[in-house]
């Protein structure tokens, strides 16, 4: 007969890790937004939109300073070359110099509207918001991703102001990256899939190289966000996030 204590010795090893860790969702959240929210950045990037009619590529550069700062500008193709963005907290603006020379705000419901026909609304390519801020969480369980060790965690929205009200994520226990992610609307129903499809590291931060958007309302074939070159914690003056550098 199995004695008492070891029957309890049994049940304690085979308790699953993220108890026995005593990891939490809000950490879990913590150490993803340590990766992923920049303080200030420079990004070189390429989107290869695959839409219905054909895939075109799009190179940007763009600043970020902090979650409520971002400026883009597009350098290629040429078509789009000069056209700018600039968001200051959830003010969108978008310029475009030829043949107009105007300055559009982009409010309300078209900041949920796709930029230049990818998979990516404005307020996807501008986020840089701090999860552990917006969202509450649940670890529902483990899965393995491609080979990669995941805790699954459901989000869901503390305010009526975040872009997804409730997210699915599949989060690499080894670099603390969202692996899997599948944004909902309040009504449950699913908007959009991303995988961070590559990955590399600068210093302790580990950061997506390459990732995949999927707008499952759009009949395209997704989006591929491809980072090209990224500068962490540089110094960008003020006004760059300012209207009259749209026009420059």
């Amino acid at each position: 007969m199995i004695s008492l204590m070891k029957c309890i010795n049994l049940f304690i090893i085979s308790i699953s890790p993220l108890y026995a860790q005593g990891i939490t969702g809000k950490d879990i959240l913590k150490k993803i937004d340590n990766n992923m929210v920049l303080q200030q950045a420079v990004t070189n990037a390429k989107m290869v939109i695959h839409a219905r009619t054909g895939t075109r590529t799009i190179e940007s550069k763009s600043w970020v300073d902090g979650t409520d700062k971002a400026f883009v500008e597009y350098l290629n193709p040429p078509r789009e070359r000069g056209k700018k963005m600039l968001r200051l907290d959830d003010n969108i603006w978008n310029y475009i110099p030829e043949p107009t020379d105007r300055i559009i705000t982009i409010s309300g419901h078209l900041l949920k509207q796709s930029v230049m026909g990818s998979d990516l609304s404005y307020e996807d390519m501008t986020d840089n918001s701090e999860l552990v801020e917006d969202y509450d969480v649940k670890i529902v369980g483990k899965d393995t991703v491609d080979t990669k060790q995941c805790y699954v965690l459901e989000l869901t929205a503390v305010n009526d102001e975040v872009t997804y009200y409730a997210r699915k994520i599949w989060v690499d226990e080894d670099i603390w990256l969202p692996i899997v992610t599948e944004l909902y609307a309040k009504s449950g129903k699913l908007l959009k899939r991303i995988q961070i499809d590559e990955t590399f590291k600068i210093g302790d931060r580990w950061y997506p190289r390459k990732m995949t958007f999927k707008d499952v309302l759009s009949k395209g074939k997704g989006t591929e966000y491809h980072i090209e070159k990224i500068d962490f914690d540089v110094s960008i003056p003020a006004h760059k996030f300012t209207k009259a550098a749209l026009r420059k």
